[in-house]
């Protein structure tokens, strides 16, 4: 991280993410739940909120009843972060069943002519509007493939908003013997995957009879993991103790506050404002890039988008400063209004050195580092070394059917030549029997007729 000012009063105030107090731990804390199948999202959501008894839960990218799968759970002052991680992308692990006859390679065609742009419409059975919209497949991997069950096991990692069903029912239209999906399961959430401290319905239902009856909370963390975990692919600024409560009453993230940053920071990119401590104050846009904030010596280098911690969880200590000392006299003696802002009194030299950067417009960067995605088909390694087996397999059964034809076609060929020689010869034969019958019945009748 750059370095912009060294030193800083530190305050005994917030606590790190980890060892916060329960209560605190449990406001600022989410779940990586297993979903089981038939309840719906949420359903999984209220009985969470029920049983750790929390004042607030969402939950991140909702799932159908019968899918299962990590299904992030959001609690109390966690809950304002589910909006941008449902945006994430997601990972499915899905099984396709094809209703006719097809091969591996004719299968893999199928799937490469969806990896990218496709357009999808929500199925009937969704809660959305039924309209045409574009989402994006970055991987399709086949994990296997039954030829005997016509059958196999898909791996997508996809857009958010993406729908498995119609992308399956679509393979099947392509492959044009038709498709659909049998099973299906989220195996990530944007950076949150299923091996991610998962826990089950029954856990959740544990840790809370356990803390309830005896007071042990170690099951409780065990399960609940602290809502930065979620922010650890933004990039950061880190602010000093004495502006954190400012940005919690709405105050815009200002130069002066501003301790260490990430490089590579672009204007309008979504970051995260952390305090020295680790805990993560709001989401902000950037207005200015890591090089400005490294160079520029005052203005706003981030504004709010959504403010994460309570008010007053470190002590106000804005307002006390010298600037802030002659706002106040300015405001008595009428030369500001009320808000501090200047009015037909102000004088002019005030006006040039403090501009209103409330009028200021806030940047927002609309189009979103795009995901490097694979323009071809995954396959496992064993995969691709049967299906060359399998194609000279067939190569070789091909020739082999055409020696069988040849060989049968040879003694057939030399019977038929065979047989009309034959046939030929025993007429032949039957002629001169008949001939000598009819000469030994004429001799016959001319004796009689001479006795």
């Amino acid at each position: 991280m750059i370095v912009r000012h060294e030193k800083y009063t530190p305050i005994p105030a917030g606590y790190t993410p980890t060892k916060r107090p329960i209560g605190e731990y449990m406001k600022y804390g989410f779940l990586n739940v297993d979903k089981p199948a038939r309840p719906s999202s949420h359903e999984i959501t209220a009985w969470t909120k029920k049983f750790l008894q929390a004042d607030n839960a969402g939950h991140a990218g909702t799932l159908d009843p019968g899918v299962t799968g990590t299904l992030i759970i959001c609690l109390n002052n966690a809950a304002r972060l589910v909006k941008s991680q449902a945006e994430d992308g997601k990972e499915y692990i899905c099984v396709i069943k094809m209703h006719g006859d097809t091969t591996l390679h004719d299968f893999e065609q199928a799937c490469k002519k969806f990896i990218g742009r496709v357009f999808q419409k929500p199925p009937e059975v969704a809660g959305v509007k039924k309209r045409l919209r574009v989402r994006r497949i970055y991987e399709l991997e086949i994990l296997e493939f039954d030829a005997e069950s016509n059958s196999s096991i898909l791996r997508v990692k996809c857009e958010a908003g993406t729908y498995i069903r119609t992308l399956c029912e679509h393979i099947g239209l392509v492959l044009g013997c038709g498709a659909h999906m049998l099973e299906l399961r989220r195996s990530a959430t944007g950076k949150v995957t299923e091996f991610h401290n998962s826990v089950t319905m029954h856990d959740v239902l544990d840790a809370a009879w356990l803390y309830k009856e005896h007071g042990d909370e170690s099951y409780l963390r065990a399960i609940i993991n602290p809502l930065e975990t979620l922010l650890i692919s933004r990039k950061r600024i880190i602010m000093k103790d004495t502006a954190v409560n400012a940005i919690t009453y709405g105050a815009k993230i200002m130069l002066p506050g501003i301790l260490r940053f990430d490089d590579s920071i672009e204007v309008g990119e979504e970051i995260a404002i952390v305090s020295t401590k680790g805990e993560c104050i709001c989401i902000a846009y950037a207005q200015m890039t890591s090089h400005q904030l490294s160079t520029v010596i005052h203005g706003v280098a981030a504004k709010i988008k959504r403010c994460v911690m309570d008010r007053d969880v470190y002590p106000r200590k804005w307002g006390l400063g010298p600037h802030a000392v002659e706002k106040k006299k300015m405001k008595a003696a009428g030369t500001l209004d009320k808000h501090g802002r200047p009015n037909e009194k102000t004088p002019n030299e005030w006006k040039e050195k403090h501009p209103d950067l409330s009028k200021s417009d806030t940047i927002i960067k609309v189009s979103k580092a795009e995901v490097v995605g694979v323009d071809h088909v995954i396959m496992p390694t064993d995969m691709k070394v049967e299906v060359k087996t399998e194609v000279k397999q067939e190569k070789k059964k091909k020739k082999k059917k055409k020696k069988d034809k040849s060989a049968k076609a040879t003694p057939e060929a030399a019977a038929e030549v065979a047989t009309p020689a034959e046939g030929e010869k025993k007429k032949k034969k039957k002629k001169k029997k008949k001939r000598k019958l009819e000469d030994g019945e004429g001799k016959k009748a001319k004796k009689q007729k001479t006795q």
